[in-house]
Parts: structure tokens; C-alpha cells; sequence
């Protein structure tokens, strides 16, 4: 969904020419997997973070467009609410310090901008999702202005023919209406990208499902929405019902999400862009004028496009990514399941924990996705959601556990063997995989600093909710500048 699109309109003609162009780069696609060669020499990995903007209020501010063009630095974009924004990270190698030079590199761009907002009477906060969030903040008026968005949301709400309903049922219960998929830029998260060879994808692919679980326990940060106390992670609830496209009678009739975590293992990333391709009807049936075919039977290197922008609206908590960079394509995992923030150093950490942990997994004699069936990854993955650091979950030889204990007991060794399977430096490995450690000793992540904070001022200082919320943030937004993991915040 990275590309601008500008069509307002599609007719009949436009999707039965997109669904047989779609269908013929996937044919390119099993062409290439079977004889190009794709880069991946040298893996690296890219991170992708989302940011929300705050007024001195701890309101949302709807400032983005100015934001960056005072920033005017090509690395920030919109997101999808004009109280977002975007920085894509530049790729580099994990090896060697490559995850030190990430957390300065993200940081001095984030105080930057931090910096720049500040002229918008604005500031940065890296949260899964604002919880001063109102409402009547979620509009199709405070969408950002870009085209894609817009159309985008008109081709959803076309699709589900009726509003979007939310019901979450956490420890409190919020029931919504809205007419647009504004909602869906409530979720702000952080998504790491790994680049693998095609016959190592369905490992790594099968491998980050299975800790899917394990990495929204660990991390959550979004557990407010609408004033209400839901769900430690409240993100994966709400961009799943928020960007749904079926009314309740193709619910019933089985009819998949967009927003997915699949159903089965994979043997190949074939069996993911075709599975797309089965079941989901276009949403931006925008067809180029490449013939792939004549690409790849003159030498070159076919864009794919329509097959990429079909992928780009399907929205799976891992998502397969095919991509060319220097004239050579590449395949990537996209790891999307975990919110932004609190800090730097914790998404730095969050992301050497998933990068040791997926590597470690896929070079066990016996994998992890051989010994546990799909649907216990996928309840894990909803229970973890729920209940984040007090979740139990069931692993494999172990059977049901505190997910605390299983990351202490089990995963953070083998995340540390995978670390050094990538050659990153013992001191940075140890560092950042302390981190992960201390949440789960303390039991303070995102999401329970959160909700002990509100339930302080809440109880001690007699304050209703939506004052114990802002207050809660004034203090939460200061940790982009101290970046000290969130483990060790007073509350």
C-alpha cells in the first residue's frame, strides 16, 4: 500500500483485467522461484516504525502534513490518520553492532522530528495505541489527505456494504460504530523486516508464527482504547474488526479476514501469494502496463506490481514480501504483530529477541512448527493479546506455561544462540535480550506500566479516567528522550 494511487473508480472492466493480471504474475512468480536467483547473500533486515503526534493536552494533534514538510526528510511519511507518521529505517545487517547503530540511528531521527514537532506545538509518542484516543478523533475527515486512503476506505466500506462494529470484550467492554476505517489508524505499531532465501522463507515464515504469541505477551503496549480498559494488546483486536471487510453473513459462511494469521503451515512463500490470490477479491484493482512474462524471457526483472499491491491489502501478522532492490529481487518476512514503542531501546530489543528466536528455531533438528499444531499458534497468539505478560500459553515439551517462565526458562537462550548465529556482538545480544528479561522478572511491559500508572492516580489521587489517562501519557511521552526500557519505570 506504499504506492500512490489516484483512481476513485473501478468498473467491471477494471477487475476482470487485474484478476488476469494478478493471476499471470503469480505464474511469473512460480517461474522465478523455481530458476532466478534472488539476493540474499548477505541478509538484512529493515524497520518500519509508526508514530503518533500529541498536543500539550497528551490530545492527539492532527498536524502531520506540517510536521513533515518543516522535517522534509524523505525517510518520515503519512500514515493513515493525520495524527500519525511513518520512518522507514534504512536496511543494514544484524551482525556485529548492526542493532547498537539501529537504536542510535532511530533515536537521533525520532528526537529530530521530535524536535520539529515541537513548532506544531506537537510532540512524539511511540504507544500501540493513543488512549486519549476519543471517538470522534476517528473520523473520515482526520484521515490523512492522500488519495490511497481515501480510496482505500471507500473500497472497504463498499466491500462490507454496512458500518464497521467493534465489540471488544476485555476487562471492560467497548462497543462501537464507525462509517470509514479511520479506526484502523488507532494501531500504530513497529514491523521488522528479514530478508531470506526462497527455500528458507515457509522456516522462517512457519517459525515466526509460532512465536507470534510469545513476541505480543512480552511487548503489548496498547491496552486503552476509547477510554476503556481492554485488552493488553488491544491493537490486534481493533485492526482486526476495524479494517473488516465481511458483513456477519460471510462471517458465518467462513469467509477469511483481511486481517489474517492463516490457517495452516506453509511448505513454500508460493503457498502464501497464491493463497491471496484464492480467496481475496481485489480492493484496488489497478493494473501496470509490464507484461512479466516479457520481463522475464528478455532477462529482466518483472515488478509484479499487481501481484505486490494485492499483497499490500492483505493484512497478515506476517506477511510474505517480494521486492527488488539494485536491479535484484529479494523475499522478505514482514513481522507486523508488535505495537511501537514504549522506547527505542525496547523495540530495538523487541526486535533482537524475534530475529535470535526465529533464527534459532529454524536450524533445530526438529522444528518447532512439527511439533505443535497451527491453531495452538493462533491461540496463543489471541490469548497473549488478551492477557500479555500473564498469559499462559502451550509449547511444545513443556505444555501449558507462564509466558514469563517459558521466555526465561526456554526462548531467551535460544534467542541469544540465534543473536550469535547472526554474529552480533555478545555485549549488544546481552544487552538487549536483558531487556525482554527484565519485563518478564518484573512483569512490566508497556501495557501494565500503563494500566498501574492509570489505576494509580485513578485510587490515590481521585482522578476519573480520562484525566488519569493524560496524565498517564504526559509522563509515558517523556521516555522517547530518556530511552530507558520500560521495565524500570517508577510508577
Amino acid at each position: 500500500m506504499g504506492q500512490d494511487v489516484t483512481r476513485g473508480a473501478f468498473s467491471r472492466e477494471d477487475r476482470a483485467r487485474y484478476r488476469h493480471k494478478v493471476r499471470r504474475c503469480l505464474d511469473v512468480f512460480a517461474l522465478m522461484l523455481n530458476d532466478f536467483r534472488f539476493d540474499s547473500d548477505r541478509p538484512t533486515t529493515g524497520l518500519e516504525i509508526e508514530v503518533n503526534l500529541i498536543d500539550p493536552d497528551a490530545q492527539p494533534a492532527m498536524r502531520n502534513a506540517e510536521i513533515l514538510a518543516d522535517l522534509a526528510d524523505p525517510s518520515f511519511q503519512t500514515e493513515l490518520g493525520q495524527f500519525n507518521l511513518e520512518i522507514n529505517v534504512a536496511p543494514r545487517l544484524i551482525g556485529g553492532d548492526g542493532l547498537e547503530v539501529y537504536e542510535r540511528e532511530v533515536l537521533a531521527s525520532l528526537v529530530h522530528a521530535d524536535e520539529r514537532a515541537h513548532k506544531s506545538d506537537a510532540r512524539l509518542v511511540l504507544i500501540g495505541i493513543l488512549p486519549t484516543l476519543r471517538p470522534e478523533h476517528l473520523v473520515l475527515a482526520n484521515m490523512s489527505n492522500d488519495p490511497r486512503y481515501r480510496l482505500l476506505n471507500d473500497q472497504i466500506i463498499n466491500a462490507r456494504g454496512e458500518d464497521i462494529a467493534l465489540d471488544i470484550r476485555g476487562h471492560e467492554r467497548l462497543e462501537a460504530q464507525s462509517d470509514s476505517i479511520a479506526g484502523e489508524s488507532a494501531c500504530t505499531s513497529v514491523q521488522f523486516h528479514l530478508q531470506v532465501a526462497p527455500e528458507d522463507f515457509a522456516r522462517y515464515w512457519n517459525a515466526s508464527q509460532a512465536i507470534a504469541g510469545i513476541q505480543v505477551a512480552v511487548g503489548a503496549n496498547s491496552p486503552f482504547l476509547f477510554g476503556k480498559r481492554l485488552w493488553a494488546e488491544t491493537r490486534i483486536a481493533l485492526f482486526e474488526q476495524a479494517t473488516d471487510t465481511r458483513p456477519e453473513e460471510l462471517k458465518a459462511q467462513g469467509v477469511r479476514p483481511r486481517v489474517w494469521f492463516g490457517e495452516r503451515w506453509i511448505t513454500s512463500i508460493f503457498d502464501l501469494f497464491e493463497e491471496n490470490v484464492r480467496y481475496f477479491p481485489p480492493l484496488l484493482p489497478i493494473t501496470e502496463e509490464e507484461d512479466p512474462v516479457a520481463v522475464l524471457e528478455a532477462g529482466g526483472v518483472p515488478r509484479l506490481g499487481e501481484l505486490r499491491l494485492h499483497n499490500g491489502t492483505i493484512y497478515r501478522w506476517n506477511r510474505p514480501v517480494y521486492d527488488i532492490m539494485n536491479g535484484r529481487p529479494h523475499l522478505r518476512v514482514e513481522n507486523r504483530v508488535l505495537p511501537a514503542g514504549p522506547t527505542v531501546v525496547d523495540q530495538v530489543a523487541n526486535a533482537a529477541f524475534y530475529f535470535g528466536l526465529v533464527r534459532e528455531l529454524c536450524e533445530q533438528d526438529r522444528p518447532i512448527w512439527t511439533q505443535m499444531s497451527f491453531s495452538a499458534a493462533e491461540e496463543n497468539f489471541h490469548v497473549a493479546a488478551r492477557e500479555g505478560l500473564d498469559a499462559q500459553v502451550w509449547w511444545p515439551e513443556v505444555g501449558d506455561v507462564a509466558v514469563a517462565t517459558l521466555v526465561l526458562d526456554e526462548l531467551l537462550p535460544l534467542a541469544a544462540a540465534g543473536l550469535d548465529r547472526f554474529g552480533v556482538d555478545p555485549a549488544t545480544r546481552d544487552r538487549l535480550l536483558g531487556v525482554i528479561e527484565g519485563r518478564c522478572r518484573t512483569g512490566q511491559n508497556g501495557a501494565t506500566w500503563q494500566t498501574r500508572v492509570v489505576q494509580h492516580f485513578e485510587e490515590h489521587e481521585g482522578l476519573d479516567r480520562q484525566k488519569a489517562l493524560q496524565k498517564m501519557l504526559q509522563r509515558y511521552a517523556e521516555g522517547l528522550h530518556e530511552n530507558v526500557p520500560v521495565h524500570t519505570w517508577p510508577v
